[in-house]
């Protein structure tokens, strides 16, 4: 069967065939009123668009291209369904690679996606290498750095601060009244996001006189194993720790499994912290610490800038969108998520 062309679509709409092209694109000087009569004419004659024939016209596609880290827990995903919904009704189409907090990799998956004409782009961090960055500068298009601001941003930037995110559970965790702290990480080398966080963490130790007794840091990636083997190893060097400050939630988790398996009481001899506030947190045996991050909100407003900049002048916009985390687990601290 063949095909409907743009062109019948439009005779349907009883529209023009440019106007048609513009409201199927979602361009937003057509009106609310002609674009849902094409889209539901395109509907009915089951139309589908020539994306590749639009963007050597326009030099551009519909895709956001989307690079993130990992997707091995559930702090990204969360990310990629904020943006989702943050684009849904604009014509825009999220597309994603995973770099693997590799910068190399990062590198080359972003410049397969901008040979593809993507709209905007919208990439994890803002430590990417020169070259990496020279090729979004020259991009010319949107770029938003996502869930950082501890650096100079390209263009746009959504996030929070790491540093400020490890003084903030330093500063209430001595004045919970703990002394005796250990760090647990991973692939430091690779997470810069952690390295802030510890550094923001250990600043704040040292302007109290403190420091961490013991620290223990594997270059493979988090996991709740081997925040629970890192633990084992740490109180078996120095068993008299009372609070332990980990790389994020996950590894937190497994330092509680340790502590349990141990026999060490859960907050009351040792008072465990993590980062990112993930549903697990809440079901975990015994209380933990942790910072929540706005993840989800962080990839809306993300995609919220991505339509402002592609559809309106750029130059008026806010450059920087300040999220805070909020700390939970530690008395007199809440629960709940906020921005700024």
């Amino acid at each position: 069967m063949r095909k409907p062309t743009l062109e019948e679509v439009a005779i349907e709409a009883g529209v023009s065939k440019m106007t048609a092209s513009r409201a199927l694109r979602g361009v937003a000087d057509v009106s609310s009123e002609t674009r849902d009569k094409v889209l539901a004419a395109a509907t009915r004659m089951n139309y589908v668009g020539n994306r590749l024939a639009l963007s050597l016209s326009s030099q551009r596609t519909n895709l956001v291209a989307v690079v993130v880290p990992s997707m091995s827990n559930i702090v990204f995903p969360e990310v990629l369904a904020g943006i989702s919904a943050g684009l849904d009704g604009s014509g825009m189409q999220a597309v994603f690679g995973i770099s693997d907090y590799d910068v190399a990799k990062e590198r080359e998956i972003i410049r397969d996606m901008l040979s593809w004409q993507p709209c905007a782009i919208i990439v994890t961090g803002l430590d990417q290498p020169e070259e990496t960055a020279d090729l979004l500068r020259h991009a010319n298009i949107p770029v938003i750095q996502l869930m950082d601001l501890d650096g100079t941003p390209i263009d746009f930037n959504v996030g929070l601060s790491h540093g400020a995110a490890g003084e903030g559970m330093a500063e209430a965790l001595i004045a919970a009244g703990r002394r005796r702290f250990g760090y647990v990480g991973s692939a430091l080398a690779r997470d810069l996001r952690a390295g802030k966080r510890k550094a923001g963490f250990e600043r704040v130790l040292h302007a109290h006189g403190l420091g961490f007794a013991e620290q223990q840091i594997d270059d493979a990636f988090s996991s709740i194993a081997l925040g629970k083997q890192l633990t084992t190893t740490m109180l078996a060097a120095v068993p008299d720790l009372d609070c332990i400050y980990y790389s994020n939630d996950d590894m937190a988790s497994g330092g509680l499994f340790a502590c349990m398996e141990l026999g060490v009481a859960v907050p009351k001899k040792i008072l465990i912290a993590g980062f990112n506030g993930l549903d697990l947190v809440g079901s975990l045996p015994a209380p933990i610490a942790t910072s929540r991050s706005p993840r989800r909100a962080i990839g809306e407003v993300a995609a919220q800038l991505v339509r402002q900049a592609v559809m309106s002048n750029r130059d008026a916009m806010p450059k920087t969108i300040v999220f805070t985390p909020t700390i939970a687990g530690i008395d007199g601290y809440g629960a709940a998520g906020s921005a700024s």
